[in-house]
């Protein structure tokens, strides 16, 4: 790189300024990461889409790629090497991704996230009986992010794999810790122990007690014969279980977040049970994952007329491409249900497209109408232009909204 990086992240500076910063310097920039470890930050709707439809034909995921990796430029104790190593589906090319993404798919039928349905109504609604309960009749300000955004997703994700009921919490903490820009390599060393730890007991209860469940199935597909690898087994349960409520707390966040700072949005949603269009619109304007690490350039190509060294590493940014006036038009930063064009990319594109994004949308379906109806006159305790969001330039949403409850529906 012969031009002077861009730094990320940016202390005291939100995200999406960032991303809107980077995106107006070019569709794609060199950015430096923590550790020194240079990219390049690929920015608009246009060239994110451009390189999303090269996968496995221009661009290649798995870290054998990457020749930063290879000629040892990449620090061995580089905080986020976790997150680009492994054996799962998010990090392997052609054939080796089909064939794990055509066993985990299985995982995400129609049919079984449906039968999800009435227990995660039951779920949310005794989450819902808890603030009503803390917030002493509508007096006391409670906290939506622990009592809401963060359990629903996580209890569903745990549901889903038969992950034990004291597990969810730490599994929690452990993913804060995990994507947390400012987490040490000793913090995040110790967060995967821990959560591998978890998973392989969790895998041998599945062996002894079988259930019905994901978990079980994986163990199934791995004691099979020739399915999954034993480092694939675990490496898969760490991404699904992680993907699977990070996603969705941010979600969930921003969509109350949102639906509180435009009263007159969130009216049209009531009016017309719009609960469908609030959600597609908040994944438009503040997709979960803000950006994805890494694609690796196999040959030298250009992107958006930029020429990139064959080896070299992309950081796909989804929340610049998010808010790009030139797909969205010049209101492309405010949020507007009733927006015409909202064809996003939050859940990707192409051969990497989330495989878990139906089970997101069935969660925010229920969650957002059933805390609006059982809740409305709530109102943000705090501006919401104070709140604070989370310490990472991977994933984003809020870490905490306050709101005052009012009556009891």
């Amino acid at each position: 790189m012969t031009v002077r990086p861009f730094q990320l992240p940016v202390p005291g500076e939100p995200l999406p300024r960032t991303h809107t910063r980077f995106r107006e310097a070019g569709p794609v920039v060199p950015i430096r990461l923590p550790g020194g470890v240079e990219a390049w930050a690929v920015t608009t709707y246009a060239a994110v889409r451009e390189v999303l439809s090269g996968d496995d034909k221009a661009f290649g995921k798995h870290s054998s790629h990457w020749a930063a990796m290879r000629d040892g430029t990449v620090p061995p104790d580089w905080p986020l090497l976790p997150l680009v190593l492994g054996e799962h589906m998010l990090v392997r090319d052609g054939a080796r991704h089909r064939r794990l993404r055509g066993l985990l798919s299985k995982a995400f039928t129609r049919a079984r996230v449906e039968a999800l349905r009435p227990w995660v109504e039951k779920m949310i609604d005794a989450l819902l009986d808890r603030i009503v309960a803390e917030s002493d009749g509508g007096r006391a300000p409670v906290d939506l992010v622990p009592l809401f955004t963060e359990p629903v997703p996580t209890a569903v994700i745990c549901e889903l794999f038969g992950v034990p009921e004291p597990w969810r919490a730490p599994l929690r903490g452990w993913t804060r810790t995990l994507v947390a820009q400012d987490s040490s390599a000793a913090e995040i060393d110790a967060a995967i122990q821990e959560l591998m730890a978890c998973l392989g007991r969790l895998t041998e209860e599945k062996r002894h007690e079988p259930g019905d469940d994901l978990a079980t199935a994986l163990v199934r597909a791995h004691d099979d014969g020739d399915r999954l690898s034993a480092q694939e087994l675990v490496d898969n349960l760490f991404l699904l279980l992680i993907a699977g409520h990070e996603t969705t707390v941010h979600l969930l966040g921003h969509a109350v977040a949102n639906l509180l700072a435009h009263p007159g949005q969130l009216a049209r949603a009531r009016a017309g049970g719009l609960w469908r269009d609030v959600v597609e619109e908040t994944l438009r304007l503040r997709p979960p994952i803000a950006a994805a690490i890494f694609r690796y350039a196999l040959r030298p190509v250009r992107i958006a007329g930029v020429p990139i060294p064959a080896g070299d590493a992309l950081m796909v940014c989804f929340g610049g491409a998010a808010t790009d006036p030139a797909r969205y038009g010049p209101d492309a930063d405010a949020f507007d249900i009733t927006r015409e064009e909202r064809e996003h990319l939050a859940f990707g594109h192409g051969v990497h497209t989330c495989l878990g994004a139906s089970l997101a949308r069935m969660e925010a379906d229920i969650a957002l109408p059933r805390l609006f109806g059982r809740l409305p006159r709530m109102k943000a305790a705090v501006p919401l232009d104070e709140i604070p969001y989370s310490r990472s330039f991977l994933t984003y949403g809020p870490q905490s909204i306050p709101v005052l409850t009012g009556p009891d529906r």
